[in-house]
């Protein structure tokens, strides 16, 4: 099932090396093929999915889309997504892509026709924000939806989902499952009642942010009760709709930076043993490095460039792929944990024991940090997966 899918979460106009400000009238490229030789790679690593970042024409980083039915001229062309669907199909690897459907580029066709423009986005004038009321919008949005089904991929990360009515991604959606019932449709939702949410806009799953703050936050702070709240938090939101769960994504400080490379393994070993689809941030499986900043180059350290070939990778980052390949192997053992439950065990601030279980399964997750990282993942007395930081 599509929900069973672990995603390998790529920003393409960062990883293939595209120019995202400043570009050239003229810069075109075939990028999307850059993608090749880390397929292979993607499911080495484990994964079977491939969740894209905007690969739509745009004006600079791909959330300012001008055509959504057209690549991303420096990304590549009509043939390059074909390809790029037969090499991951021919993997078994599923693709989703990232819908912007919230706001466009100001010089979006849209705006001169009257579907957006009377108001930027969250004080972002260069962005104009879609009439979710007008129904050529929800005509439009249908359309498009289902013209990149129609090509190959298994569902749509909704980006700023919170943003749009429920009202509106009921309809769109409802029209576009009566020809892909099976789709895969991801909310982006940071704050609010995100079970909610995604019942009343039908969505299939939501981005688990509450789950990501306590992760990191947990471990940084040597505070293990933040995320025994959060536990609780994630245990409800799990009975009404699937969380897409995460330790790093194109929009926060790398998980590395945060906690350090040691710290982000307790990281990881808690987020594949907890219920949920879990994705991983591409680089994360390295151990890369990278803090946002501000500007107009807040987000270019947390979305670089991969090198041409996996070879081509730095070594030092080699131990903490094998652990992100020994964990997410687990995971893929033990696949009834996507809609197990947990609850912790026992804590202190420097230690936490979970139980991940359905009626019949269970993992215990043993995590510390002093007096230095370490965890154990074990079953009816039998040790699964353990390691221990320096």
């Amino acid at each position: 099932m599509i929900a069973d899918t672990i995603w390998w979460h790529v920003y393409p106009l960062g990883a293939t090396g595209a120019p995202v400000r400043e570009r050239a009238a003229d810069d075109s490229g075939h990028r999307l093929r850059h993608l090749g030789p880390w397929l292979d790679y993607l499911t080495d690593l484990g994964c079977d999915g491939l969740l894209l970042g905007p690969i739509f024409e745009s004006v600079g980083h791909g959330y300012d889309t001008l055509d959504h039915y057209a690549i991303d001229a420096r990304l590549g062309d009509d043939a390059d997504f074909d390809w790029l669907i037969a090499e991951c199909s021919a993997r078994g690897i599923k693709v989703m892509l990232d819908g912007v459907f919230n706001h466009v580029a100001r010089t979006h066709p849209a705006v001169a026709q009257g579907l957006a423009g009377d108001t930027d986005w969250e004080g972002h004038a260069e962005l104009a924000t879609l009439h979710h009321g007008d129904e050529r919008v929800r005509d439009m949005v249908t359309d498009i939806m289902l013209h990149w089904l129609r090509r190959g991929i298994a569902g749509w990360r909704l980006d700023v989902a919170y943003s749009v009515s429920a009202e509106f991604w009921s309809d769109v959606l409802g029209r576009v499952r009566e020809e892909f019932p099976d789709a895969l449709f991801l909310g982006e939702v940071i704050h609010g009642d995100y079970a909610e949410i995604a019942n009343a806009s039908t969505l299939d799953a939501v981005t688990q942010y509450e789950l990501w703050k306590a992760i990191w936050s947990s471990i940084k702070d040597v505070n293990f009760w933040e995320l025994d709240h959060a536990i609780g938090r994630h245990n409800e939101i799990c009975a009404r709709v699937l969380p897409n769960t995460f330790i790093g994504n194109h929009d926060v400080d790398r998980i590395a930076s945060t906690v350090g490379q040691a710290g982000e393994v307790v990281a990881l070993a808690i987020l594949m043993t907890l219920p949920g689809m879990p994705s991983i941030y591409y680089g994360d499986e390295q151990g890369f490095e990278g803090l946002r900043t501000e500007g107009f180059a807040a987000d270019d350290a947390v979305r670089p460039a991969l090198p041409a070939t996996p070879a081509e990778l730095s070594p030092l980052g080699g131990w903490v792929f094998e652990q992100h390949q020994a964990l997410i192997g687990l995971r893929r053992r033990h696949p009834w944990l996507t809609r197990a439950q947990v609850e912790v065990v026992d804590k202190t601030n420097e230690a936490i024991t979970l139980r991940s279980f359905t009626s019949n399964e269970q993992l215990l997750i043993d995590a510390h940090l002093t007096p230095a990282p370490g965890v154990r993942i074990h079953s009816g007395g039998e040790t699964l997966y353990e390691w221990s930081g320096q």
